[in-house]
């Protein structure tokens, strides 16, 4: 993928609920596009994070400004969902006929759903609003996919390795390497690149 080529101002929201590692996602999406000459604004929203609550980060990507940290509603150019009903109800506020989604097609169901007081839609009924109301999008099991690596959370860093594989921003494996090598110890970055690769692997 070539990752010289400047983009003009893209608006990324990455959505998902407490616990599945948004925050970490946003923060390394962010570090690697700085890290290639970008200018990055962070805006993030909370739910009730510690309960399974909704969370989001908005990402405004620029070559060379800074922008308001909060996407207009309509505006969103790309949603990348670690949940799938979160992706849907984010669609809903700041997508348009452009934009493309990627999610994680594992839902995790909030309490309400759990105790039987309120419905989850079927995959199908999903997927079929992503069809009617994107230009283009992917859903994965990144969370099927984490677990062979022992743990849950690592659907995030998959979901970041299918965004590059989707070319939709300019960053690369190499690009995420030498953004987790400033934080974490050589065995954690041996296992959050394979997690990375699994991600690519899954956008044909």
């Amino acid at each position: 993928m070539k990752t010289e080529v400047k983009i003009i101002t893209k608006n990324l929201i990455l959505t998902g609920v407490g616990g599945q590692g948004n925050v970490l996602a946003s923060r390394t999406l962010a570090g690697m596009l700085v890290e290639a000459g970008y200018v990055v604004t962070i805006g993030e929203t909370f739910g009730m994070s510690q309960r399974g609550g909704s969370v989001m980060s908005h990402l405004r990507i620029s070559p060379n400004e800074v922008k308001s940290p909060q996407i207009p509603y309509g505006q969103a150019d790309v949603i990348v969902g670690l949940e799938p009903l979160e992706a849907l109800r984010v669609l809903t506020i700041y997508g348009n006929p452009q934009i493309c989604v990627l999610s994680n097609s594992r839902p995790v169901y909030p309490i309400g759903v759990i105790t039987g007081e309120l419905p989850y839609p079927p995959p199908e009924m999903i997927e079929a609003a992503f069809g009617r109301l994107c230009e283009r999008y992917w859903m994965i099991d990144a969370t099927a996919a984490a677990l062979r690596f022992g743990n849950p959370v690592f659907s995030n860093i998959i979901m970041i390795g299918a965004l590059a594989q989707t070319g939709l921003l300019p960053f690369d494996r190499r690009m995420f390497e030498r953004e987790i090598r400033k934080t974490l110890p050589r065995d954690k970055c041996v296992v959050n690149l394979m997690a990375f690769d699994a991600g690519v692997s899954m956008i044909k």
